[in-house]
């Protein structure tokens, strides 16, 4: 497992989602499309799970979206390394294009995050090779 300099885990890039990462550094967010039957991927694989084409492209998506599921984290018990990124919501993000993303809900207080909560994608610097998609309250 790779670690930043603060020493917490990064992501183990695979030639499959490189493009994911090299995307989230510009400040924008793709996923996969089958060009054969217009499934949106995520997360990235060889082929599509829909129709088996391997005929996929890296397309640039909205970031919007809707908390489908969280859970509002306290810092009791975990390992000091993770103590400052506290209030800590993880979350499962359902995408305008109908996939599903792991990441956080920051930007505002873990009590006023609810299921079907609108979000737009945020990103987070790590540092020179990894930046984050993270998520905020989208406000209209």
């Amino acid at each position: 497992m790779n670690r930043i300099a603060d020493n917490k885990p990064r992501p183990e890039v695979q030639r499959w989602s490189k493009k994911f990462w090299e995307s989230t550094k510009q400040g924008k967010l793709s996923v996969q499309k089958c060009m054969d039957c217009q499934q949106y991927i995520f997360p990235p694989r060889l082929v599509c799970p829909n129709c088996l084409s391997e005929n996929v492209e890296w397309v640039v998506i909205s970031g919007r979206g809707k908390v489908w599921t969280f859970a509002a984290l306290e810092p009791a018990g975990v390992p000091r390394l993770f103590k400052d990124d506290f209030p800590y919501v993880p979350a499962l993000i359902e995408l305008e294009e109908g996939v599903r993303m792991a990441s956080h809900v920051i930007q505002c207080d873990p009590t006023d995050v609810y299921i079907g909560m609108p979000v737009e994608v945020v990103f987070e610097k790590l540092d020179d090779e990894f930046t984050l998609p993270k998520f905020k309250p989208l406000i209209k």
